[in-house]
């Protein structure tokens, strides 16, 4: 059984790892892509949206599809249709075409998302302690490759096509390989059947995740979009020297789930929560005060070390909250990933248009700070054993994607 886990454990994370890069090398691009198809800067708005507006349809989607279908078939076939997308991204002619490919990308992105958390999810319940982060912590690294790909596509002047070329024909073949190894957990059910009140309590349970969930990923895509910007125009710093922030973000981010593990077995989850959202705050607090760029810089080093911590762990509350419909609750927080990202870069956009860039940065650090209101929610809770922390249940890994 420890080396079903293992393996389980061992091509779940590369699923992760593919995803960061993919994703990466989508959105680093971005201005290639819009060059490539002559997409104007009115319609490119249009476009982005999309993308996570369909991930939320595919995340609710996936909550129907592994009632019937296991989780690990789920990701076993959104992963090469994300991939896939991502090539059809580049070697497109037509705006129809861009449009065809980043639709598909959005629906098996919000399938893979939930997927691989639903199986990341069982996964630690069957270890019995953290390695949510861990995950989560690959992610991050693919990002950080996909990102560098990106930039020597883009010093080498290569096409789109080219560029991404490679790295599907290396990514595809071996996460469908990796993808016999997946261990399905037991978390099927329904959400609303954990608790005998019924839908309106379970979701009353639910709730204070998926806004921790959304304010995360408002500070998440404020940094992403935003950081730049404000480097160069705010605190004037140079051109080159703007494009760091995000680089130093993404790498602080890596180095937080990597290490984030051993601090909630050591100092639980609410803890690590707390911790997370107040590092995060004075992130953000440091921004927006920062009287030129170097500090600046020191306060979205910050925000990587702070927000790093919080979607992982969102995540694996919901499945110690509805242990026996893990699976439906993974779903359902996944969607308020896309809700944060789609009101996160908007909101700091519109605000400081209207009033600076320097206020607009207090309003995801204020976000940030209510996730303390909700930190409870992040508590272990008793199992079916009669015990306050999560434990083996070799029941819920008795069937691996391959029949193990």
């Amino acid at each position: 059984m420890t080396d079903v886990l293992r393996r389980g454990r061992a091509s779940l994370a590369f699923s992760f790892f593919a995803q960061g890069a993919a994703f990466a090398l989508l959105v680093t691009r971005i201005p290639a892509i819009q060059d490539r198809y002559g997409v104007s800067d009115a319609l490119l708005p249009a476009f982005l949206a999309a993308v996570p507006i369909l991930a939320g349809v595919g995340s609710v989607s996936t909550e129907q599809l592994v009632k019937r279908i296991p989780p690990s078939r789920v990701l076993r076939w959104a992963q090469p249709v994300v991939l896939l997308a991502l090539l059809g991204v580049g070697a497109g002619d037509t705006t129809v075409e861009l449009g065809a490919s980043l639709a598909a990308f959005g629906l098996a992105v919000g399938a893979l998302d939930a997927s691989m958390n639903m199986l990341g999810v069982s996964l630690q319940r069957a270890y019995g302690r953290s390695i949510m982060l861990s995950f989560h912590a690959v992610f991050s690294l693919g990002g950080i490759l996909g990102a560098s790909l990106a930039w020597v596509g883009a010093h080498w002047h290569l096409a789109l096509w080219v560029s991404y070329l490679p790295v599907v024909l290396v990514l595809l073949p071996t996460a469908l390989v990796g993808s016999r190894w997946y261990v399905d957990g037991g978390g099927d059910g329904d959400v609303s059947g954990e608790k005998s009140e019924g839908g309106a309590l379970a979701f009353k349970m639910l709730l204070p995740l998926c806004l921790v969930m959304c304010f995360a990923y408002i500070g998440d895509s404020t940094v992403s979009n935003w950081s730049a910007k404000y480097l160069q125009d705010v605190l004037g710093s140079s051109e080159q020297l703007a494009t760091v922030p995000y680089n130093v973000y993404m790498v602080t981010t890596l180095l937080g789930r990597a290490i984030g593990d051993l601090g909630v077995r050591r100092f639980g989850a609410v803890a690590v929560v707390r911790v997370g959202a107040m590092v995060a705050a004075v992130g953000f607090a440091v921004v927006a005060v920062a009287p030129g760029p170097w500090v600046g810089m020191l306060g979205f080093t910050l925000l990587g070390l702070g927000l790093c911590v919080l979607v992982p762990q969102t995540f694996a509350a919901a499945g110690r909250l509805f242990p026996g419909a893990s699976d439906a609750a993974v779903a359902r927080l996944n969607v308020f990933n896309y809700v944060g990202f789609l009101i996160g870069s908007p909101l700091v956009g519109a605000l400081g248009d209207t009033w600076s860039y320097r206020g607009a940065m207090l309003v995801p650090m204020v976000l940030v700070l209510v996730t303390l209101v909700y930190a409870r929610s992040f508590a272990a809770r008793p199992d079916r054993y009669g015990g306050g922390h999560e434990r083996p249940r070799t029941a819920d890994v008795g069937r691996g994607s391959n029949g193990i």
